[in-house]
């Protein structure tokens, strides 16, 4: 290689570096905005709830949970979820294991179907549930004369949080087998493998970092939604208000403490929830550094 060509090397390799960096005052001045805009949005809110919880001091804190009303709201969410978080869990591999690995027809249509709550507001997918099951709505007088209750009580509630979490854990799955494609599943029927077995230890190994990964972002949605829920709720103190729906009426009612502790402990959830995220990343992570 002659000194030309060198020369030649050092310089495209310098271009390049040029183009795929900043300067070092840039670079500073990128960080310190993200971590103002995240310190100012994020961190101080949260820091506000915990001390406007504990700005009595932990006695009212924790009297705010022995209320009757207050553990029947968390009790409420904590059912929500139970109930919510399976279903999809179901549905998402479902569909997630026909979208990747079938042709069918109606498939780009399920694909879209699945982002559906993502573009519908909250409210008017609970709005939704009380034209259908609501008393003045098209199947509320039916209900009505076998006195069965969806609005306004758990079922609704429990159907709204099943809507507007409907698409994690799919989303989350769809990609990801995808890309692994159906080569080892073909394999394991050649094999002799029923379809379950297939399931059971060639599909669920590979997909159960990104099906944990989903189940946690929908429970995390299923226990914070308010707009659906607060539609079809009624708010029935005691009854039908979940967790986000009784800090609401507690604050409405100046009861600042204790709506501030219920908001701590959804927010404790809330942070469990990205620890629990942050470690399925890097398990993922470190499984697919393995694997290569």
């Amino acid at each position: 290689m002659t000194p030309t060509s060198t020369l030649s090397l050092a310089q495209h390799a310098a271009s390049a570096r040029r183009a795929t960096s900043e300067p070092a005052l840039i670079r500073r001045l990128l960080i310190t905005v993200a971590l103002l805009f995240l310190g100012f949005f994020i961190v101080l809110p949260l820091a506000s709830v915990f001390a406007l919880a504990l700005a009595k001091g932990f006695g009212p804190y924790f009297a705010a949970f022995a209320d009757p009303v207050t553990l029947a709201s968390i009790r409420l969410t904590l059912v929500a979820a139970a109930i919510a978080v399976p279903l999809n869990l179901v549905f998402g591999v479902a569909a997630a294991w026909a979208i990747a690995k079938f042709d069918f027809i109606g498939k780009n249509l399920l694909n879209t179907l699945i982002d559906l709550p993502f573009s519908v507001s909250p409210v008017i997918s609970g709005l939704i549930y009380v034209l259908l099951f609501g008393l003045q709505g098209l199947l509320g007088p039916w209900l009505n004369n076998h006195d069965i209750k969806i609005i306004f009580a758990i079922p609704g509630i429990v159907l709204a949080t099943i809507f507007v979490t409907v698409p994690f854990v799919a989303r989350e799955l769809i990609p990801l087998m995808e890309a692994q494609g159906k080569a080892e599943e073909e394999a394991a029927i050649v094999l002799g493998a029923s379809g379950w077995q297939t399931f059971w230890r060639v599909t669920v190994p590979n997909i159960k970092w990104g099906l944990l990964y989903g189940v946690i972002l929908c429970n995390a949605r299923a226990m914070g939604e308010f707009g659906a829920v607060s539609v079809v709720s009624g708010h029935i103190r005691g009854q039908t208000n979940t967790m986000p729906l009784h800090v609401e009426i507690l604050y409405n009612e100046y009861n600042f403490v204790a709506a501030f502790a219920v908001a701590s402990l959804l927010t404790l959830l809330a942070l469990v929830t990205l620890a629990l995220k942050l470690w399925v990343e890097w398990k993922t992570a470190r499984q697919q550094a393995t694997e290569s």
